[in-house]
Order: structure tokens, then sequence, then C-alpha cells
């Protein structure tokens, strides 16, 4: 999840007016997952879903996002894994829910070890895989 949003709207001229674009701009591939992600801000702790992540950060579905810029501290278990992964991570953007999308924050990671960076690449490829 890099600088901003994951995708970018733009507008593109031609027949009829108002055609949407979207350009990717993740640096690696997110994989469709849903698994339970506990969450604490400076004053609170929450337990939400997300349903795709990466080794950037992931997407966490709630009706309470964070601040924009702000760090939370994360912690979630990966599909057919016994450990947990423990990673700081800082909200690179809020989607407010509308136009069909879930509502929730973007969370970039900010300090994920080598070792669960190859669990996460190891169960995107797996599961972009197995599509």
């Amino acid at each position: 999840m890099g600088a901003g949003r994951g995708t970018s709207h733009g507008h593109q001229p031609g027949n009829g007016g108002d055609v949407r674009t979207v350009v990717e701009r993740r640096r690696s591939l997110r994989a469709p997952v849903v698994v339970r992600i506990e969450y604490a801000t400076i004053d609170a702790l929450f337990s939400d879903f997300t349903r795709n992540v990466n080794e950037g950060g992931v997407f966490i579905e709630t009706d309470c996002p964070a601040d924009l810029d702000s760090v939370v501290h994360l912690r979630f278990r990966l599909p057919g894994t016994r450990e947990n992964i423990k990673v700081a991570g800082r909200v690179a953007w809020v989607e407010p829910g509308a136009d069909g999308q879930p509502q929730g924050m973007g969370v970039e990671f900010e300090n994920l070890s080598e070792v669960d960076r190859t669990r996460i690449n190891e169960l995107v490829l797996r599961l972009r895989t197995d599509r």
C-alpha cells in the first residue's frame, strides 16, 4: 500500500463523456482472505476483519476507522498458521464506504519482520494460484 490509497481514479476523454479508469498503485500482490484482526490505537482496542492482505499492509473493514496517519498496533493470524503476526502500522487512507465500497481503513505496515513478510507472500501466492 504505497503512498495514499491503493488505486487512483481518473477521467479519460472519449466518446460520451465521463469514462473512469482505475490505476493500480500497489507494489505487491494482494490476496482476498478474511482474517480477524485485533488492533490498538493510542486509546482503544478493536477487533474487526480484513478481507485482503499483502506484505505492504491490510484493509480493515470498520465503522470506526482511526485518524489518517495515526499509528495502530496490529495482531492477526494467517489461515493455516498458529503464530500471530504482530506489527505496527500507519493509517494510509480511510474509505468512507460510498459507492458500494466497504467502510474502513488501509493500514501500511511499518516494521514487518522478514519472517512474517515471507509468510504473507507465500499465502498471497498460494491463494492467487488457487483461483
